[in-house]
């Protein structure tokens, strides 16, 4: 784990990858979200109920978080390397 975080080469590597992970849960998200929403106001349960909707929401969100933060630092790391 640690190398992920150490090579520069490894995590500038990863910018593609891991912005395109961070975008798919982050729209999956959403998706949930709105189903969630979608059953409250419907106060039917579309599968799972609104709550579980929600917390899943939440949940891939989160995930989504910790994948552009490593996109962030592969982006700065690019940006300084190239100044140099």
């Amino acid at each position: 784990m640690a190398k992920h975080w150490e090579d520069r080469e490894y995590l500038k590597a990863r910018i593609g990858r891991a912005g395109q992970w961070g975008h798919l849960l982050w729209f999956l998200g959403v998706i949930f979200a709105v189903l969630g929403i979608i059953a409250g106001v419907a106060n039917t349960p579309i599968g799972l109920s609104a709550t579980s909707w929600l917390l899943l929401a939440i949940f891939t969100m989160l995930a989504g978080i910790t994948f552009f933060m490593g996109w962030m630092v592969a982006w700065y790391l690019n940006t300084i390397d190239q100044k140099k």
